[in-house]
């Protein structure tokens, strides 16, 4: 990690002239996005994230985390949709001090946002997964570091996001990133490239099919070639890689291919054999066992992984110390963070669990508890509404409402059309806006139903209108009672009743 310190000289330099007033937000933002860090709405603090390719956190990673949070004094941590950690309300001297800390214990927060390759993304649970297709991790790993080399080489139009699934359930969204490879039954992959959500949101192109893993070094040069000859350097809001669906058209995939040919001639990108392999020698299981709603069993015997979903993705911050404190003699134990905010402890003994179980009891207890929610407006310079206010709000209503556990399902909320909270993913989305009522505007959600990431079924949720803020509560009240009434849960009862759904939301749409 030694050739990033000196980056972080400049990053201390520009960020001590903006809290100084020097530069403006926009000027800082600009370059602070290169390192990771963003200052908040307000201008008077900044997040700082912690980029952990695969979401793959160590016990000693966990560790840092936990240090630094007491260190400094950290009150807010979010777990995000690209799996990486951030840590929000930093000053200048938090900020400038973590991100260089951070080198020592493995963690690169350089490229965390900006015009650069993001985090790598990868199924929570690969590796351990009962039911997958093959461990897609060694794979993602060797492609983060590729991707790291180039944030220095290579000037992309925006960022580029590459991710991994393990089976069709698609977690990731690998069939509508920039770049996706899904696995596939006979341990290849397929793989789509130039997919996106937000604005103008668009399913992945298939450009390969039964990819070599060891390969796949090569599809990664391949889309960064095509994404810096096609990519559009001069409207930023173009300047995504679904974009170049629109000015490539159904040539996309041939020029893809013509990269790829180029990529193959260049230089030896092949992963090693012996770098292929499974990432753990997993432990044995200690004869302990254990059942509950949030363990599940691995496909080694006798280990588990621990669910928690703390809401919003918002965890206390003093739990990251009890995780570490009870992690770290549990040997070959790890914390993975998922696309929806969920975080897993993997390769648990049966015991093991139980004690990880009851250090998290303070997170979700239901589906609709596991809701999605991005960092909202109050600490986003970009956001339009507070997502994180709005899912408090709806999860303090819903338990009182005491509705049996699937009647209402799991929601995604983004605070603007970015789509952080993965809104077009969900049954049930909503995504920041203004409704106009007697000419004026009031906050509001467009309301989008019937998203699905399953590989296969993707379809993007269908906006049905916006709802007033204030309103929202009532309308999930209405749409639960419905569905508790007929003694069924939201999927059993939403296929069937696509056309009630409607009916319902059409009276707080109008």
């Amino acid at each position: 990690m030694a050739e990033w310190k000196k980056d972080y000289e400049e990053f201390e330099r520009i960020t001590r002239q903006f809290y100084e007033g020097e530069i403006t937000v926009p000027q800082y933002k600009s370059f602070s996005g290169g390192f990771g860090s963003y200052a908040q709405r307000g201008g008077r603090a900044s997040m700082l994230r912690l980029r952990f390719p695969g979401g793959r956190v160590s016990r000693e990673q966990l560790g840092f985390i936990a240090e630094s949070i007491e260190n400094y004094q950290i009150d807010k941590v979010h777990f995000t949709t690209c799996q990486t950690v951030q840590l929000h309300n930093l000053g200048a001297d938090a900020v400038c001090e973590l991100a260089v800390s951070a080198l020592e214990h493995g963690i690169v927060t350089r490229g965390g946002g900006g015009d650069f390759p993001r985090n790598v993304m990868v199924s929570p649970l690969s590796g351990v997964e009962k039911g997958e297709y093959f461990d897609v991790t060694p794979y993602a790993e060797a492609a983060a570091g590729y991707l790291m080399e180039l944030i220095k080489a290579v000037k992309l139009p925006r960022k580029l996001k590459v991710c991994f699934s393990n089976s069709p359930e698609n977690v990731t969204h690998a069939t509508f990133r920039d770049l996706g490879f899904a696995a596939r039954e006979d341990g290849t992959f397929d793989v789509y490239c130039a997919g996106g959500l937000g604005n103008n949101p668009k399913l992945g192109v298939p450009v390969a099919e039964g990819a070599e893993g060891h390969k796949v070094l090569y599809y990664i040069k391949a889309m960064v070639k095509l994404f810096v000859t096609y990519g559009n350097y001069e409207n930023r809001a173009r300047a995504r890689t679904r974009y170049m669906q629109d000015t490539l058209g159904e040539k996309l995939a041939e020029h893809f291919h013509e990269m790829l040919d180029e990529a193959l001639k260049e230089e030896d990108l092949d992963i090693p054999e012996d770098a292929c392999g499974e990432i753990f020698a997993i432990k044995k299981g200690d004869g302990s066992h254990i059942e509950h709603k949030r363990v599940i069993p691995q496909k080694q015997d006798g280990l588990y992984s621990v669910a928690y979903h703390p809401v919003g993705g918002c965890p206390s911050p003093g739990i990251f110390r009890k995780l570490y404190d009870a992690m770290k003699d549990m040997e070959e134990t790890e914390l993975r963070i998922g696309p929806d905010e969920t975080v897993y402890i993997i390769n648990c003994t049966g015991s093991e669990a139980q004690r990880i179980l009851d250090i998290t009891n303070d997170g979700a207890d239901t589906l609709f508890e596991t809701s999605v929610a991005c960092i909202g407006a109050s600490i986003c310079q970009a956001g339009v509404r507070d997502s994180q206010r709005l899912l408090k709000k709806l999860v303090d209503e819903e338990r009182k409402w005491r509705f049996a556990d699937g009647v209402l399902p799991r929601i995604h909320i983004s605070g603007c059309p970015s789509s952080c909270g993965t809104h077009q993913t969900g049954k049930i989305g909503f995504r920041g806006g203004m409704k106009k009522v007697n000419g004026k505007a009031e906050p509001a959600f467009i309301l989008t139903v019937n998203g699905n990431a399953q590989e296969g079924k993707e379809h993007f949720g269908e906006q049905l209108g916006a709802i007033l803020e204030t309103e929202i509560p009532a309308f999930l009240k209405e749409l639960g009672e419905e569905i508790a009434g007929e003694g069924l849960t939201y999927d059993e009862w939403y296929e069937g009743h696509e056309e009630r759904f409607r009916e319902i939301a059409a009276a707080y749409v109008k």
